[in-house]
């Protein structure tokens, strides 16, 4: 994908109002206020319980300019398409349709209603904001926290399992779009949320939303470790559209090139202060095996 969007020509209409509940420092703040401008007014959102629910805040104040229904915690998918009926039967059929969701109501409790969503090709537009655990009810683990992460829930040793890799999951389902994104990289993210909203049938979107009160960092350094994700190839920004796999922006730029070490990025984070030597080499050794197939592809 060529990228088209600059601070330049950014829209500067805010669809979120000035002053709300995110934490300082938080990436879903940046990917909402985003998404938003590359939606435009004319969407609706559907939201299960989440930290959005929080910065949105509560009826009838929120920081949204935009209807939001807010549903249950596994129903984002399946309420979106009650909402595409609605908008049928009164002949509404440019309004946008978005979810909007936490990698717990993605990966886990959703995952069941998003599935469904993309096997009967449903009109709308799933964003699922990935700040890699249960941020909202106290930092538990989820399906999409790092192996080796420290979580209320893994306290000791940290998380066993690998991440769970949605994008692609959602990809094997034949979808025509499905893209990463990431808060540190804002115009590759607008980008995506546009031409997405320009296709037909489902649309998924995985955007990395960087959490200093569960990863333990600064609140300055919410950029700072979003590209560091980026370059050291752990999280990767590509689209897949027509079940064509290609690598956008700054993860295409790194093709072919010697790319940060992992333990860079471990190291700003409090999440990871547990890693052993051990177990930052393999996942050094996951990290490059993954870049030796992406380098077989060009």
């Amino acid at each position: 994908m060529t990228q088209k969007t600059t601070i330049l020509n950014l829209p500067e209409d805010e669809l979120v109002h000035p002053g709300n509940r995110a934490c300082a420092g938080c990436g879903l703040s940046l990917v909402y206020r985003i998404g938003l401008k590359a939606l435009g007014r004319d969407t609706i959102l559907v939201v299960p319980p989440s930290c959005l629910t929080v910065l949105q805040g509560l009826y009838p104040i929120a920081a949204t300019q935009l209807p939001c229904v807010n549903v249950t915690f596994a129903s984002a998918a399946a309420a979106a398409t009650g909402v595409l009926g609605a908008l049928r039967a009164q002949g509404r059929t440019k309004t946008t349709v978005a979810a909007w969701a936490g990698d717990g109501g993605t990966s886990d409790i959703g995952l069941q209603a998003l599935s469904g969503a993309c096997e009967r090709g449903e009109d709308f537009i799933f964003i699922c904001y990935d700040n890699e655990a249960y941020m909202n009810t106290g930092v538990q683990r989820s399906g999409t926290t790092p192996q080796w992460a420290l979580t209320t829930t893994t306290p000791i040793t940290g998380k066993r399992q690998k991440k769970k890799d949605i994008p692609a999951i959602i990809a094997a389902h034949g979808i025509d779009y499905v893209a990463t994104a990431c808060a540190a990289y804002p115009n590759d993210l607008f980008d995506k949320v546009a031409k997405a909203k320009t296709l037909s049938g489902p649309k998924y979107i995985h955007a990395l939303a960087p959490c200093p009160a569960g990863w333990g960092f600064a609140a300055s350094e919410t950029i700072k470790i979003g590209r560091l994700a980026v370059e050291t190839g752990l999280f990767d920004l590509y689209e897949i559209e027509n079940g064509e796999f290609t690598l956008t922006g700054p993860s295409a730029k790194l093709l072919g090139k010697k790319k940060k070490p992992v333990s860079e990025y471990f190291a700003t984070q409090s999440r990871f202060s547990g890693l052993t030597k051990e177990k930052i080499d393999d996942v050094q050794d996951q990290v490059d095996a993954k870049w030796e197939t992406y380098e077989s592809l060009t």
